[in-house]
């Protein structure tokens, strides 16, 4: 390819990147502007800035997939101006964690691109996600009648989140060695873990993946017959027993019976999201702030309420793209290993995000979990953002495999 067809080539992705910067810096300009603090001012520059190193900065060290990239990065900067309008600390803490999440982002691809034996690594990966499972039960703080968050000075840390990525990568590396029975004894171990934590928001997540890749991998409908039973044998024992799962059932059925107590949340969330309407209440006249968890569990029914439904499926469908480009990663890839881990990813952020925003529109009960790139929180954001480097990293193999092929062929070659 010449370099003007090359260039032509890259033009609509620099377009869209330009189109994605200018239109954060105008959001915070303006919300600068209007309240004549310095940190709005500096996040209208640092925010795009980040925006350009998470998307033409990866681009620029390995091949990678530009609109995973794009959608990406514009989700995390909407978490970053939507809590900033909120809360100026917290939105000042999310841009510090968006940018150290791109780092980690850029750290993951290289991993999955660069590594090529993964036998002793995924068995160190399993050894220490137990291990950091356990923490919480020793050391643990009970938030929200979940033992699933322990603190190092004032920074709490969760660690069910960083295992996802160990449950991503031990399970599909050996369900791709054939290693069933142990794939099925690691998840059932960070399951295990997870009940005595009550955190079973989490718990859904783990099983929902595990579901998934173990489908992907063996096609047995025996054995998902039997994974249906046990998450639906694990869901009634976990109502049984506890208390605060009973409590949002109980929310979830009828919010309205105790509107000014524990059905207060969701209650705020419904009237919130109606009085949003189709275009929003605009950025920055919304009063969202009164659902006590907006920033955390209930983020899209804050961005409903000042965007609007209109916006909001405008959001829904830049997840939906994001999940069907990691399931096309997938299917170009040449070993069951990447194959798997990329279905893994797409299936974790699908999950993720149907969890989440079902709660807050009610469809399901509400789970503690949160929305991926968008809720508050540096563990989350973390988390998210090296999922995509996984799939990153699973592209970028598939590109290099392709421009092998071409360099062959041009040799005469075949390709393997």
């Amino acid at each position: 390819m010449s370099e003007k067809k090359k260039k032509r080539a890259h033009e609509p992705g620099r377009n869209t990147l330009l189109a994605m910067m200018a239109f954060f810096f105008l959001a915070f300009f303006l919300l600068a502007l209007n309240d004549g603090k310095w940190e709005s001012f500096a996040l209208s520059a640092v925010v795009p800035a980040i925006i350009y190193l998470g998307t033409a900065g990866i681009s620029h060290l390995f091949p990678s997939d530009r609109l995973l990239l794009s959608l990406t990065n514009f989700l995390c900067a909407l978490g970053v101006l939507v809590l900033y309008r909120l809360s100026p600390t917290r939105g000042m803490t999310q841009a510090f964690n968006y940018g150290v999440g791109v780092g980690c982002m850029m750290l993951c691809a290289m991993l999955v691109r660069y590594v090529r034996s993964w036998k002793w690594l995924t068995a160190l990966i399993m050894l220490g996600s137990i291990g950091l499972l356990a923490l919480p039960l020793v050391i643990g703080k009970e938030t929200n009648g979940a033992k699933n968050w322990f603190y190092i000075g004032s920074y709490s840390v969760q660690p069910s989140e960083i295992v996802k990525l160990a449950l991503l990568i031990s399970v599909s590396y050996l369900l791709s060695q054939r290693k069933v029975f142990l794939s099925l004894v690691f998840a059932g171990a960070c399951l295990l873990m997870l009940m005595l934590q009550k955190d079973l928001g989490t718990a859904l997540l783990y099983f929902g993946v595990t579901f998934i890749l173990l489908y992907a991998a063996t096609g047995s409908v025996p054995l998902m017959i039997g994974g249906v039973a046990g998450g639906a044998a694990a869901a009634v024992l976990g109502y049984q027993m506890f208390a605060h799962v009973k409590k949002r059932v109980a929310i979830w059925l009828n919010p309205w019976a105790d509107s000014g107590g524990a059905g207060y949340q969701i209650v705020q969330s419904l009237i919130a999201i109606v009085n949003g309407g189709a275009w929003g209440v605009g950025l920055g006249l919304g009063n969202a702030q009164v659902i006590p968890e907006y920033y955390n569990d209930f983020i899209f029914s804050v961005i409903l309420h000042e965007f609007g439904l209109v916006f909001g499926l405008v959001v829904l469908c830049m997840y939906l793209f994001i999940i069907i480009r990691g399931v096309m990663i997938a299917r170009r890839c040449r070993t069951v290993f990447h194959a798997l881990l990329a279905t893994g990813c797409a299936s974790l952020i699908a999950l993720q995000t149907f969890v989440i925003i079902g709660g807050n529109i009610k469809l399901i009960p509400l789970t503690g979990v949160t929305l991926p790139f968008i809720s508050y929180g540096g563990t989350s954001m973390l988390c998210s953002l090296c999922v995509i480097g996984l799939l990153q990293g699973v592209a970028s193999r598939n590109k290099a495999g392709v421009k092998e092929d071409r360099e062959l062929a041009m040799q005469g070659g075949e390709a393997p």
